[in-house]
């Protein structure tokens, strides 16, 4: 690594650090310099197409419906491109030469997770393009949580699907050149690595959250599953009441080459969970929305997905997201939705924003009804 190039981004990561009062120091180490056309939020800062379908997903049995799933996957990215086909609206952002990796979201999973109909019209999409199946990579971070979807029943044979840590709490799976270092509050390992295959062997990511809290960031959509989903060793970040989470979120998104591989952002919204989350511990928190969303820019996905969660919860009568008085706070593992676990940080949405991530206000938004 140039030595130029490492101070140049150490000094990035200060001046990020300072854009809030009291945030930790950020050391971040990456061989790979800023894309002038980053993934994120180019090409469509500021705009989502959202739809909405009602017959994509049976709230009695939970199951989605993968003809609607894909007519949405359709209509959403021709709107989100205008391109007058399919096939056209994918090779915006795809070609056959690709390496794609596909993050999913699987940590509330068996009951919540990316869905796989909505994986498996992602795949047939790339594929569509002449990207062979060697080259797409399903991936997730923890082996337990990616195995108990089977997305191996949904997609052909020789698609990759990938745990980073296996086994658990394991290195191998990430680059240890690439890292963000921070000690947040006396922590051993001060050190959170990137996942070595975005370093080493994707040339794009497709980012595919799902809509649900969080009981430290306030929510966890678009920015926490590109972040926490490609960094080893993230959970020191919210250990106790009062975290990190306002900070660490937007600082690892826009590491380098994760921000200028992450191209598109397709919010799984079928189903949600409004509070326990970024688990799926009781299937009375949970919601069937039946929507999904489409753009570039994490920011703006991530600024609807917290006015849902937020009118979700007071709609059921839990504490708002922005709550943050101590005397609703308890270190206790109980799942009252009048309790918190930890003063919510739902503003790491509009912090990523001021590091160039995406628009938080105002947003483009297209509503479609399927």
């Amino acid at each position: 690594m140039h030595r130029r190039n490492f101070l140049h981004f150490a000094a990035a990561a200060a001046a990020h650090a300072r854009l809030a009062a009291g945030a930790p120091a950020y050391k971040v180490v990456t061989r790979f310099a800023p894309s002038a056309e980053p993934g994120m939020p180019r090409p469509y800062a500021g705009q989502v197409v959202r739809l909405h379908c009602a017959r994509s997903i049976d709230p009695a049995s939970e199951r989605a419906d993968a003809p609607a799933v894909r007519e949405m996957v359709s209509r959403g990215m021709r709107s989100l491109t205008g391109a007058k086909t399919e096939r056209d609206a994918w090779a915006r952002f795809f070609n056959a030469r690709d390496v794609v990796g596909i993050k999913v979201n699987c940590s509330g999973a068996p009951e919540i997770m990316s869905t796989p109909e909505v994986v498996s019209a992602i795949v047939a999409n790339l594929m569509a393009l002449g990207i062979p199946e060697k080259n797409l990579y399903i991936y997730e971070r923890f082996p337990d949580q990616l195995n108990s979807v089977h997305y191996d029943r949904y997609v052909p044979a020789g698609v990759n699907i990938v745990a980073i840590e296996s086994p658990r709490n394991s290195l191998a799976g990430y680059d240890p050149k690439t890292y963000v270092d921070v000690n947040f509050s006396g922590e051993s390992d001060t050190r959170s690595n990137m996942v070595g295959l975005v370093t080493g062997r994707f040339t794009k990511i497709i980012n595919v959250p799902n809509l649900k809290d969080h009981g430290a960031a306030g929510v966890t959509g678009c920015l926490k599953n590109i972040a926490y989903g490609n960094f080893s060793n993230v959970a020191r970040s919210h250990t106790g009441p009062l975290t990190s989470t306002l900070t660490f979120v937007g600082a690892l998104a826009a590491v380098e080459p994760l921000r200028a591989k992450t191209v598109l952002q397709v919010m799984d919204g079928l189903r949600g969970v409004w509070h326990g989350g970024p688990f799926s511990p009781e299937r009375r928190f949970r919601f069937y929305p039946g929507q999904m969303m489409f753009g570039t820019d994490p920011v703006a996905i991530d600024r609807l997905e917290l006015d849902m969660i937020e009118a979700k919860r007071k709609e059921q009568g839990a504490l708002s997201l922005y709550d943050r008085s101590m005397r609703n706070v308890s270190n206790g593992k109980g799942l009252d939705p009048r309790v918190n676990h930890f003063i919510r940080e739902p503003g790491h949405i509009e912090y990523a924003g001021k590091l160039g991530l995406g628009v938080f206000d105002p947003i483009r938004v297209t509503d479609l009804e399927l």
